[in-house]
């Protein structure tokens, strides 16, 4: 595994990349800033290499970027319903940062933070400390997280967290795919597979409602292989809330603790599929709905909607609210472990 560093300026700091490449020439490349993704490339069916990840080509362009591209959101990723909660009896208030909504743990939450970072043989590793009270949560948290780059194009996140006080979190990665390279095009013509024959509707600020709805006979259901764009136009109230896919899924059978596949994601043009698996209860599909007038991409143009497909596993929207979703405190003396694997492959 060969590895190479690079540091460059940004407002915020400097920030350190890390490239690991493979037996087999690829490679990922990951950045301290939101602990993030920025490329990874991989074969096609024919052996030529492309990054697959949608990416900047400035390092300091992922700071405060609205798409989140590939970093680490928290400390609880996604909504959390008004920016409020309560946990033991104390009502904690967030910052409002979509719509009536706290999003991705505020303004400037963990992904738009330098953390530490080392690399050692064929994993880097990113630690951060957020203090207690940062963007209103509670408690003194100090949070691990584990990048492994395989010679079998496999890109394991190992997710830790440990803290003094009771707290809520919630964490993944926001990496948008294109399986056809990040400089394509729309990934509409993709075909997604998701082992969830349920998922959580909303209201229309896109707060789960508490229920958890069957798929079946509606425009989400991926319970068979099926391309992104061939409902997303469909007459049905949560497409027409977010603009297309931006909501959470339930995983069928999931297990505390138990890593299992739960997506793939595959081009019909290049070849590539890649599978997912995780630990994690929820995923939730957001389809790039709002891609346009980000930063100048990581090969000198610019994306449009529907461009990249972020898959996120991760707890449950505003579950700080819901008693009924698997719950996201943390409290002194547990340990928040989860995993996300995935697994670039040729067919």
């Amino acid at each position: 595994m060969e590895l190479q560093t690079v540091n460059s300026p940004s407002p915020a700091g400097e920030i350190t990349l890390y490239t690991l490449t493979n037996a087999s020439g690829a490679s990922v490349t990951l950045s301290s800033l939101g602990a993030g993704i920025v490329a990874v490339r991989v074969p096609d069916r024919d052996g030529h290499m492309a990054d697959v990840t949608l990416g900047y080509k400035d390092p300091a362009s992922y700071l405060a970027d609205g798409p989140c591209a590939g970093k680490i959101p928290g400390r609880f990723a996604n909504r959390i319903a008004l920016g409020k909660f309560t946990l033991d009896g104390k009502e904690y208030d967030l910052a409002i940062n979509n719509g009536p909504n706290a999003l991705h743990g505020g303004p400037t939450g963990f992904m738009n933070r330098i953390w530490a970072s080392s690399a050692e043989g064929n994993k880097v590793t990113f630690t951060y400390h957020a203090a207690d009270g940062e963007e209103g949560y509670p408690g003194n948290l100090d949070v691990k997280a584990e990048y492994t780059w395989t010679d079998d194009n496999e890109l394991t996140l190992h997710i830790t967290a440990e803290t003094d006080a009771p707290t809520v979190v919630n964490l993944t990665n926001h990496a948008y795919f294109n399986l056809d390279g990040e400089n394509s095009g729309t990934v509409l013509d993709h075909e997604l597979l998701l082992r969830a024959s349920r998922y959580l509707p909303t209201d229309d600020t896109q707060i789960p409602t508490g229920e958890m709805a069957s798929v079946e006979g509606t425009p989400m259901d991926f319970t068979e292989f099926k391309t992104i764009g061939r409902d997303i136009n469909a007459d049905f109230h949560p497409l027409k809330v977010g603009k297309g896919y931006d909501h959470c899924w339930v995983i069928d059978g999931y297990g505390k603790g138990t890593l299992k596949e739960v997506a793939e994601l595959r081009s019909e043009k290049s070849g590539r599929s890649l599978v997912i698996a995780t630990t994690q209860p929820g995923m939730q599909i957001y389809t790039g709905n709002w891609l346009a007038g980000c930063p100048e991409s990581i090969s000198g143009g610019t994306y449009n909607d529907y461009d990249g497909v972020a898959i996120e596993c991760q707890g449950f929207p505003d579950s700080p609210n819901k008693p009924e979703f698997p719950s996201p405190v943390l409290r002194p003396g547990e340990e928040y472990d989860e995993t996300i694997v995935f697994k670039f492959k040729t067919r």
